[in-house]
């Protein structure tokens, strides 16, 4: 299977949005892509909470939704939403960040809300409550297709290598990452993080990354560092897009997955200990 990782530069427009990754996915799948990942937050890239509860939609309205459904029935792709923010019914009104595996009938095959929130203090001038506008999933979720077994998450979970090996041990041969990820932190562990997981689990580690400054209607514009990767299973970096919008592709081999868990099987090694 021949995957497209695709770059975004959102807004928080989701109309703008969803016409320019429409635009991409095609041209990835013009270049023989069958499997098509988006970044976090694909829909809309807001730190304005009232701006966001404008523009966003719940799931069964939402456009971006809608129209990347039809892109993967008009490519014939299997399509990665890597996340939406999407309007809940939750009493007190938060946002879910949730993540869509598609095939290539429009049919959503499986649907994981993002577990672990970012709420962290980056620096003085860069601090992120995700949980005060998102409410956290619950539920680790790995997803059957013809090429691999898929297993979902969603940028700040690559920090909780125990949902990995979780998903690893679920029959993942495929881990995906899709992110907006702060150039601070981005710099100093996006890579090591994506590789460490790829080696530890022995899986492909596919990351879409959101990239560059966020035109923004309302709030403040919000940065985020890019650098969309492939990951082997043998913890190599298959691609690495920089800084630019765009997609790269790669080759999916379930068979590189096998090889190297065979020489490290490192999945089947857990032992009960006690303490600390």
């Amino acid at each position: 299977m021949k995957a497209a990782l695709l770059q975004l530069n959102v807004s928080d427009d989701p109309v703008t949005n969803l016409a320019r990754t429409a635009d991409m996915v095609a041209q990835a799948a013009g270049q023989g892509a069958g499997f098509v990942l988006t970044p976090e937050v694909t829909n809309c890239v807001s730190q304005d909470r009232a701006h966001q509860k404008r523009v966003l939609q719940h799931e069964a309205e939402d456009i971006t939704l809608a129209g990347l459904r039809e892109a993967a029935i008009r490519h014939g792709v299997w399509l990665s939403v890597g996340s939406l923010a999407l309007k809940t019914d939750d009493p007190d009104g938060r946002f879910a960040n949730r993540s869509f595996l598609i095939d290539p009938a429009g049919q959503i095959v499986a649907r994981y809300d993002k577990i672990h929130m970012f709420d962290v203090t980056v620096s003085e001038t860069e601090t992120y409550r995700e949980s005060a506008g998102y409410r956290p999933g619950t539920h680790a979720v790995v997803a059957d297709t013809p090429f691999a077994k898929i297993g979902l998450s969603i940028c700040y979970d690559i920090r909780f290598a125990y949902l990995y090996r979780a998903l690893a041990q679920a029959g993942a041969q495929v881990l995906l990452v899709p992110s907006a990820f702060s150039p601070v932190t981005g710099a100093a562990h996006w890579e090591p993080l994506l590789r460490a997981r790829a080696i530890e689990m022995g899986c492909y580690v596919l990351a879409a990354a959101q990239t560059g400054q966020h035109a923004a209607q309302a709030g403040r514009p919000r940065q985020t560092y890019g650098h969309t990767m492939a990951i082997s299973p043998w913890g190599e970096v298959l691609a690495d897009l920089g800084t630019e919008p765009g997609f790269a592709l790669v080759d999916l081999d379930p068979a590189e997955v096998a090889q190297s868990r065979k020489r490290i099987a490192a999945l089947s090694h857990d032992r009960p200990f006690e303490g600390p």
